[in-house]
C-alpha cells in the first residue's frame, strides 16, 4: 500500500517547489506569529511557548 493515490485517481499529480508554495510569504518572524485566535484558552498560548521554548533548548544541548 503507498500513500501516492495520484495513480489511482486518474488525475496527474501537481509539483510546486517550495520556492513556488512560498513566494510573497512573510517570513514567521516568532511562534506568537503562528496563533490564531482562539486556538488557545487564556494563558495556554503562553505555556504552549514556553514548553515549545524548553523542548528546543533540550534539542540543542
Amino acid at each position: 500500500m503507498t500513500a501516492d493515490n495520484a495513480g489511482h485517481s486518474g488525475r496527474s499529480r501537481a509539483t510546486a517547489s517550495v520556492d513556488e508554495l512560498f513566494r510573497g510569504a512573510a517570513p514567521v518572524g516568532s511562534a506568537e506569529d503562528l496563533a490564531e485566535d482562539g486556538v488557545f484558552d487564556d494563558g495556554e498560548l503562553g505555556e504552549f511557548l514556553a514548553d515549545l521554548s524548553t523542548m528546543r533548548r533540550a534539542d540543542v544541548a
